[in-house]
């Protein structure tokens, strides 16, 4: 996209003059053959510069205009508790899933805080996610030209599916694929099959484009919170009974995560796109 100009032999030329009968006049500085090759070089020199324009300038706007293209991405650990990425960043790729977000109640938030002082009571401390949702796609790479056909193939296919909702109680462990973070997440146990049908929908997309599809056999959940590291098994042995206890001695009654499920979303980088289902 850069363009680097640099002048012709014919412009060169074109420092000599002609006369006005097209026989090409002699310059002053112009040496006789007597004089040695490296002298005459350096006349041409000083002919050359004495008559070509000197260039501007590139203005400091242009100079930026590129700058981001050359500069590489430092992934900073600390900056986000700890957490790794589960592939590179790269400029024009966008992290990408599809879910249905958690609206908490303020009786789930409750509880939520009681089971994260559980949990660090037994030295393992938990960050709370910053959103609730459920999954119906591993988290895959986009690049950025084929987003609007990803989002498109997705609208198309659920033009005609139904608004549903699901229910979730039930505390489960989850730990990602590369092993780096481990998931406390409440198990769907109401509106499974709607959510295996969903999910084979967005599967076709995935396979259009090439990318990694769901699990073969999926545990739907909302997570909850997160840590880093393998700690799959110190909590359940440690405190996943506990913390469910404090679900199932809610005041009024075991308490039921609830979703309603009228509207897929799919995040691709900072951009999120919205299919209301029917």
């Amino acid at each position: 996209m850069i363009v680097n100009y640099s002048s012709s032999s014919s412009e060169e030329e074109s420092e000599i003059s002609s006369s006005p009968s097209g026989k090409r006049q002699k310059l002053d500085t112009e040496t006789s053959t007597s004089e040695a090759l490296d002298h005459g070089s350096a006349h041409r020199k000083v002919c050359k510069s004495t008559h070509l324009t000197p260039r501007l300038p590139l203005p400091d706007s242009v100079k930026e205009m590129f700058r981001d293209s050359e500069e590489q991405w430092t992934d900073k650990n600390e900056e986000h508790g700890g957490r790794q990425r589960s592939f590179l960043h790269e400029r024009g790729n966008w992290a990408t899933y599809v879910f249905f977000p958690y609206d908490p109640e303020e009786a789930f938030l409750e509880v939520l805080n009681k089971m994260m002082a559980a949990a660090e009571a037994h030295n393992l401390p938990l960050t709370v996610s910053e959103e609730f949702h459920l999954s119906l796609s591993k988290t895959v790479v986009l690049r950025h030209h084929w987003i609007q056909p990803f989002v498109q193939s997705i609208r198309t296919s659920l033009t005609h599916f139904q608004k549903f909702y699901c229910v979730a109680y039930k505390l489960k462990v989850y730990a990602n694929a590369e092993k780096t973070r481990t998931f406390l997440g409440m198990e769907i146990s109401t509106g499974t099959s709607h959510l295996l049908e969903l999910s084979k929908i967005v599967d076709k997309t995935m396979k259009e484009f090439n990318l990694s599809t769901f699990y073969e056999d999926p545990s739907f959940h909302i997570s909850l919170a997160w840590c880093v590291g393998d700690q799959t098994e110190r909590l359940e042995k440690a405190c996943l009974s506990e913390l469910q206890g404090f679900i199932d001695a809610h005041e009024d009654g075991p308490f039921h995560a609830r979703l309603n499920c009228n509207e897929l979303r799919c995040k691709t980088g900072n951009k999120v796109f919205v299919f209301p289902l029917q």
